[in-house]
């Protein structure tokens, strides 16, 4: 990973919101999973965005 991808995927993360946060330390693993599933989709989405800074998660 380049370090442009790794700020990317560093600053979605950051942006997480607190339930996604929350959630991904649930033991339920449905609740797990879609805690996973929309963090995925955040940091593919600011991939495929570019930096995606200038957008809100």
């Amino acid at each position: 990973m380049d370090d442009t991808t790794s700020a990317i995927v560093l600053t979605v993360i950051g942006r997480a919101q607190q339930w996604i946060r929350h959630d991904l330390d649930a033991k339920d693993d449905a609740i797990r999973a879609r805690a996973e599933e929309t963090l995925a989709a955040m940091i593919a989405n600011a991939l495929r965005d570019g930096a995606g800074e200038t957008r809100e998660a």
